[in-house]
């Protein structure tokens, strides 16, 4: 047991409760937890506190299946904080920024801006520590040219378009309290600074690429949360190596410091509960480059940590089944049907015994098929679109399954507002078409399309670490 006494965890409200609160569902990848005597029943929105080896083993695994989520005590001034800003110019940004985080130490590198008295006056005048760079070396470098400077037991990266201010950046601290996390990051939402904004800034405020969404989770590839952005991100110090972001990576560089903490087994974790605001791009332009130039990074980061860059994660019975719908034959539906009986057949079989096993297993083949499907339509409309639209110039059945992903797309975000669901729908369709061209271009230039490889489970063992126990 690592956590310490005292630590809280609360079930998560998404969380499935089964057989009196013995059989627990949920969390991504999908797990499905057995409590066993002496642990305790726990029902959806408990809080479990550690008190003993028990309820401390039960916390660390619904923490590692991501059934649970940590309660943390309200954050106090005395975090062992220091905040590293790298920045190019842009010094009016740096002033809304530093203007949010008095009372704690700051550092700004300013990475060989065109004019550096501007940045060093608003440096000055917040009362940071600056540290100037003769050429630039790019914000992984920069970043690392603060951390050397760090003399407290925690960094917090924050870039120069993003607004936090000292008390969200000191709550996420609070994550450090269970010894195995070495990172943690809030939630990022896209804020438009025009007073009329334009359609694609309402995009970005509504879609924003490094928005991961409400649910909060332990970080880990192939599940809803497989990453985190170095817009904000607070680190323990005693975890980054020398150099701890890759200088010769413009972008990527976040994702691969992530990755890297998790495959040394330690936990990286992302809270929803803290916001920062991050500026929305000024123009198409930039707005649709960005999301490309997201998408270039891709190819590297599959070099270097193989499958868990994989643009999908599928079963290989379901993938069976979504090929056969995919060819379009009179046999297709028998077969995927068929997929689908085996998928609930293996699911009643393998399933804890528990009154409710058959229900819950036909839940979770449900669970199944609509993540197949969902990750299907990502591959033609994102990931695969340069390919598909290739094909589907010269195949009536190529242009059906990219129309029958469409309506599925359609389908998938009923949560959109009816009045903004085509503005949405055409908002998704650019980000794919500019993700997807960064995607293959980086393929292109790395001479590897390994990132363009779904993952089919089960043909060899993941790189990833074991959750803790």
């Amino acid at each position: 047991m690592t956590l310490p006494l005292g630590f809280r965890v609360r079930v998560g409200a998404d969380v499935r409760v089964h057989d009196g609160g013995r059989t627990l569902v949920g969390g991504s990848p999908l797990r499905v937890l057995r409590l066993k005597e002496p642990a305790p029943a726990l029902a959806r929105g408990d809080v479990l506190e550690v008190a003993d080896r028990t309820t401390g083993t039960v916390a660390e695994r619904l923490l590692a299946a991501n059934l649970a989520a940590p309660v943390l005590p309200p954050a106090t001034g005395d975090a062992d904080l220091t905040v590293v800003v790298p920045i190019r110019d842009r010094s009016d940004r740096l002033d809304r920024l530093l203007a949010g985080l008095d009372g704690l130490p700051v550092i700004v590198v300013d990475d060989a801006s065109r004019d550096p008295a501007a940045v060093a006056e608003v440096a000055t005048r917040h009362g940071a520590q600056l540290v100037v760079l003769a050429d630039n070396v790019g914000p992984a470098g920069a970043r690392n040219a603060g951390t050397a400077e760090v003399r407290t037991a925690y960094v917090a990266f924050v870039d120069s378009d993003v607004v936090v201010d000292a008390a969200t950046l000191r709550g996420l601290a609070g994550h450090f309290a269970d010894p195995q996390v070495a990172a943690v990051g809030p939630r990022v939402q896209g804020v438009s600074r025009s007073a009329e904004p334009r359609r694609f800034e309402r995009w970005d405020v509504d879609g924003l690429s490094l928005d991961l969404g409400e649910v909060p989770a332990l970080v880990r590839p192939w599940s809803k949360v497989g990453w985190l952005p170095s817009a904000c991100l607070v680190v323990r110090v005693a975890d980054l190596e020398a150099g701890a972001f890759d200088e010769g990576r413009r972008v990527g560089e976040d994702v691969d410091l992530v990755w890297r903490l998790i495959q040394s087994g330690r936990h990286v974790r992302y809270d929803p509960a803290y916001v920062a605001g991050h500026d929305s791009r000024g123009t198409w332009a930039t707005w649709l480059g960005r999301k490309a130039f997201y998408g270039t990074g891709g190819a590297w980061l599959a070099q270097r940590h193989g499958d868990w860059m994989a643009p999908a994660v599928l079963s290989p019975v379901p993938a069976v089944g979504a090929l056969a719908l995919l060819a379009q034959r009179r046999w297709s539906v028998p077969v995927a049907l068929g997929c689908v009986a085996l998928v609930r057949l293996r699911l009643g079989r393998t399933l804890p015994d528990t009154p409710d096993r058959g229900h819950l297993a036909t839940a979770l083949t449900a669970e199944v098929g609509v993540s197949t499907l969902r990750q299907g339509s990502h591959l033609l409309l994102r990931h695969w679109w340069p390919g598909t639209a290739v094909v589907a110039l010269g195949s009536r059945r190529a242009r059906r399954a990219v129309a029958a992903a469409m309506v599925w797309d359609l389908l998938d975000h009923r949560e959109v507002p009816a009045g903004r669901a085509p503005e949405a729908f055409v908002a998704r369709r650019l980000d794919d078409l500019a993700y997807g061209a960064g995607l293959w271009w980086g393929a292109v230039r790395a001479h590897s399309a390994r990132v363009l490889v779904p993952r089919i489970t089960g043909r060899r063992r993941p790189r990833a670490p074991r959750p803790a126990a």
